[in-house]
């Protein structure tokens, strides 16, 4: 409940809306409330935002506020399993608890240090969810809890299918090693085939059109696709966070801590998945990789409680020496930090802008009657950034909404331009053309 109203005061102070993909996830959960769900247009296909925004579409316009409060609360949840996850491996003896509890809610803290992380939270983007998820299943299979752990990593699978490789290590755990697990296993994987490939099979060209779409992305690398997959990356994170994950895994190893190792295993799969993707011609653009570097945070979390708890038991000068180092790791995160934030405060000022915007255009529609005024007055058309918003307002697929003005106009079928003055934030023109109903004209 806490997050909850945590999230909520973040939305209602933030005061933006969502990005281009969440509209679209929008439009898909009315869409498919009426019958007439079309997945061939962007946004790519995926469903781990459409298991919300379809039963939150039950209650009309409503939907945008429940879908936003929710990304919300579960993105910045991430915060709370990291913290979790550190304080657990450290694993600190009583004397040693406050330090251990500090350096947990700085290696959570450290999650939102993650490059643009909260343009993605305050846009209602699925990514911050699926690193709160990924995140969530580890906190729960070290609780013991491994079919939280499971229905959490299916959760993350239907967000991202990076995802798929660790579940299918886990299930073959699993299987082994909790029988009792077995039918929940084989209905985490139904659920995750049904969802991916059956939906868009109903409702698109093909049931792989995820992955038709992102093949043809232009945000795809077209030379030196490993190193340039990994200085993605790598420009995710505060050069500090890397240098002390790095310092994390060298104890790891002196002091055989599997779990550490396994948590630096499970970036470098998720990180060789990605490169093999991008091989393959899908895009592999940054937030892509928001998972592994949301676990590096952790790593780096407990490679500065080692520092600090383990050294001073040896010897003074080498608790001096570690605690000298563990400082410098923290501070020399705070130039990154403060120019992120710079950095995302002017993002929100464009981000309230373009929410004026989008709340012009819904007083525009209303005033012309509502969406219902607008049907059988043919394909609305508007500037390519808005196309899913105007779809949501207007109540259509993404697909019927158009972007290519010459092409519509010259058409000489019945359309109507929906289009943004030049200036962000001062209203809309709405121009109906080549119509043939009196009320169409009106319009």
């Amino acid at each position: 409940m806490a997050v909850l109203a945590v999230a909520l005061g973040v939305v209602r102070w933030a005061n933006t809306r969502p990005g281009f993909d969440p509209y679209g996830w929008l439009v898909w959960g009315h869409q498919a409330l009426v019958g007439a769900l079309d997945t061939n247009a962007a946004p790519s296909w995926k469903p781990l935002p459409f298991v919300f925004t379809l039963p939150y579409a039950l209650i009309g316009h409503y939907q945008l506020w429940l879908w936003m409060v929710t990304s919300v609360a579960i993105s910045i949840s991430g915060m709370i399993f990291a913290a979790r996850i550190t304080y657990r491996v450290l694993s600190p003896p009583p004397e040693r608890r406050w330090i251990a509890l500090v350096v947990a809610v700085l290696a959570g803290l450290a999650v939102y240090l993650i490059n643009q992380y909260w343009h993605f939270i305050l846009s209602d983007q699925s990514d911050p969810m699926i690193v709160s998820l990924c995140l969530a299943a580890i906190d729960c299979h070290l609780c013991r809890r491994y079919r939280w752990a499971f229905a959490m990593g299916v959760l993350g699978g239907l967000g991202r299918p990076e995802v798929w490789a660790f579940l299918g290590l886990y299930t073959i755990w699993a299987w082994r090693s909790v029988p009792g697990m077995r039918r929940f296993l084989i209905g985490g994987w139904a659920v995750t085939a049904a969802l991916w490939f059956g939906i868009p099979a109903l409702t698109s060209r093909s049931p792989f059109v995820s992955a038709d779409n992102a093949f043809y992305s232009g945000r795809r690398l077209h030379h030196d696709l490993i190193f340039g997959t990994i200085g993605r990356f790598a420009h995710l994170m505060p050069r500090g966070l890397e240098v002390a994950a790095l310092l994390s895994l060298v104890l790891a190893l002196w002091r055989r801590d599997r779990v550490t190792l396994a948590f630096v295993g499970a970036i470098v799969l998720w990180m060789a998945v990605e490169i093999a993707f991008v091989i393959h011609g899908w895009p592999g653009v940054p937030r892509y990789m928001f998972e592994p570097a949301g676990l590096l945070a952790v790593v780096a979390g407990i490679g500065v409680g080692r520092l600090l708890m383990e050294p001073p038991r040896l010897s003074a000068p080498l608790g001096i020496a570690a605690t000298v180092v563990a400082a410098a790791l923290v501070i020399s995160v705070i130039p990154s930090a403060i120019s992120q934030a710079r950095w995302e405060h002017k993002d929100l000022n464009h981000q309230r802008l373009r929410t004026r915007t989008i709340n012009l255009l819904e007083s525009e529609i209303a005033a012309k009657g509502g969406a219902g005024a607008f049907r059988g007055c043919g394909a609305p058309v508007t500037r390519l950034q808005y196309q899913s918003t105007v779809a949501w307002e207007l109540e259509r697929n993404v697909a019927a909404v158009g972007f290519k003005y010459g092409e519509a106009i010259a058409s000489r079928k019945p359309i109507v331009l929906v289009t943004p003055y030049s200036q962000s934030g001062s209203g809309w023109q709405l121009q109906a053309l080549h119509q043939h109903t009196a009320a169409c004209r009106a319009l």
